[in-house]
């Protein structure tokens, strides 16, 4: 009975059309771009990998902390929390890397762009994002991302400050991040709350 369907991405449109027939727009979710465009990077000693994430089994993390044997220039700091932490926390002792990973919980509202600014790449291996607002997040904070081209992450795969890697063993992972933390961000801009509210404003007036 609606007028119109709307899409975060265009991997929700397409599979609104293939598992229902509904044909969408697509508006992908905004950012604060002020928030983080002006964000203060973290300072921390050695330069860090970020991945921000509910810690779940299906968003990969455990395929970077696998890799950080190879990548012994780097830290890794862990965002979220949830409940495969300590099956995360575990792998960490088991790869003999808990020296240079932090798990830093529940990151709040106004440090988590900081965060995103001073990595060197934000790392999101996940199998399953209808968007990817981390993605977004990092890429107006000026840092560059490592994705698996899963699900709505593919979309992001043809810019030129996003690294895809397919295989999630070690020797690729690390690769990837190792041509990933060489990129620029953002490429090309990223849509804030005011574009994508004019954009909903657009869809309301045609179907009024």
């Amino acid at each position: 009975r609606v007028d119109e369907v709307v899409s975060v991405s265009r991997w929700e449109r397409r599979q609104l059309r293939s598992d229902f027939g509904i044909d969408s727009s697509v508006i992908p979710l905004g950012v604060e771009s002020g928030r983080f465009e002006t964000a203060d990077p973290v300072s921390r000693e050695r330069p860090y990998l970020l991945c921000v994430a509910r810690l779940e089994e299906y968003k990969g993390i455990q395929h970077v902390i696998s890799a950080l044997p190879q990548l012994p220039g780097y830290d890794l700091l862990v965002a979220g929390d949830g409940p495969y932490r300590r099956d995360l926390e575990d792998l960490v002792a088991r790869v003999g890397v808990k020296d240079p990973v932090e798990f830093l919980g529940t990151v709040s509202h106004d440090r988590l762009p900081g965060y995103y600014a001073g990595a060197k790449a934000h790392v999101s291996l996940s199998s399953f994002e209808s968007f990817g607002l981390t993605v977004a997040e990092s890429l107006v904070a000026g840092t560059p991302c490592v994705l698996k081209p899963a699900t709505a992450l593919r979309d992001w795969c043809q810019r030129s400050d996003v690294e895809c890697v397919t295989d999630t063993d070690s020797d690729a992972v690390s690769s990837a991040i190792q041509n990933g933390v060489q990129l620029k961000a953002p490429s090309e801009p990223i849509e804030s709350w005011d574009d994508v509210t004019d954009d909903y404003e657009r869809i309301y007036e045609s179907v009024s």
